[in-house]
């Protein structure tokens, strides 16, 4: 199958069942709603290693937010229903509590919710109180510029991690070029984050390593250098270059559908050959198949 001039495999990248949270963060400006999102999704690209996924969303107007100032929407991720609340609590303590003017509120609506607010409570000391707006539970905790607002409980959901795209280019330039207007695209996608440096990767991996204890290593069958030597190898040779997308979501449909925005994109800025990531299908509950997603 080609768009374009550009081959689309027919295989399909094979994502699993995570469990995710939405985060507002307001704060009197853009820049500091900014800074705190910035703070609270540094070292979250890969549950293999940072135990968590987690990227900016989007920007939200003053008009849509709780408290009537800029915000930011915060995906995040893990592996585990269990997991998650230890993640929201370490990192809004520590990156949105400790930022300037902001508050906290959640931001998805689901009947399973976890404590934030009512653990983060306790660092107000004994002088933290609870005020109750519209039926909604939040805590009010002092601080020295004057207090930090946070919604007592945050919702969670089974999501859908490990979307994926893989991008073949002909040199450095051509490949970094499509993958970055396929990674543009995808991130346009309500409910879709991409955890990687601006949504790519570079150094992609396989599962298990030659080196005991590794549970991932270097996925030489795309390393360009690797071509004549990996038993693996999956580059043409004309390619010089291949970038990996990761993209998570709070449901199939929206990963579907950012995906297919990605395939086009990259197809249009010149990418040579798509591909994608999967484990035989024995691994991850979710198969996103490339000629049906870009058909449809």
């Amino acid at each position: 199958m080609k768009i374009k001039k550009t081959e689309i495999e027919d295989t399909f990248a094979e994502a699993f069942e995570m469990y995710g949270a939405r985060v507002i963060i307001t704060a009197d400006t853009k820049q500091w709603a900014r800074a705190a999102a910035a703070s609270m999704t540094g070292f979250a690209t890969s549950v293999i290693r940072c135990k968590l996924e987690a990227a900016v969303e989007c920007e939200i107007s003053e008009e849509d937010t709780p408290d009537g100032r800029p915000g930011i929407s915060v995906l995040l991720f893990t592996m585990s229903s269990k997991t998650i609340a230890g993640q929201l609590i370490d990192r809004i303590g520590q990156c949105v509590m400790t930022c300037p003017t902001t508050a906290c509120y959640n931001g998805l609506d689901s009947d399973k919710t976890v404590s934030v607010g009512g653990k983060l409570r306790y660092f107000g000391d004994s002088y933290q109180i609870s005020k109750v707006i519209d039926g909604r539970k939040l805590w009010r905790i002092p601080v020295m510029e004057g207090e930090f607002l946070i919604d007592d409980r945050f919702g969670i959901q089974a999501a859908v991690g490990g979307g994926n795209l893989i991008i073949f280019g002909s040199s450095k330039n051509v490949a970094l070029r499509a993958s970055m207007a396929a990674a543009q695209a995808m991130r346009e996608v309500h409910g879709v984050f991409l955890p990687f440096p601006q949504g790519l990767v570079r150094s992609g991996s396989k599962i298990g390593a030659s080196y005991k204890n590794l549970i991932a290593s270097t996925n030489d069958a795309y390393c360009p250098t690797l071509r004549s030597i990996s038993k693996q190898t999956a580059i043409p040779e004309k390619v010089e270059a291949v970038y990996e997308i990761v993209a998570d979501g709070l449901d199939e449909a929206s990963i579907k559908e950012a995906m297919k925005r990605g395939i086009h994109a990259a197809s249009e800025k010149g990418a040579m050959f798509i591909t994608a990531g999967n484990y035989g299908g024995k691994l991850g509950k979710y198969h996103f198949h490339l000629h049906e997603i870009a058909n449809n």
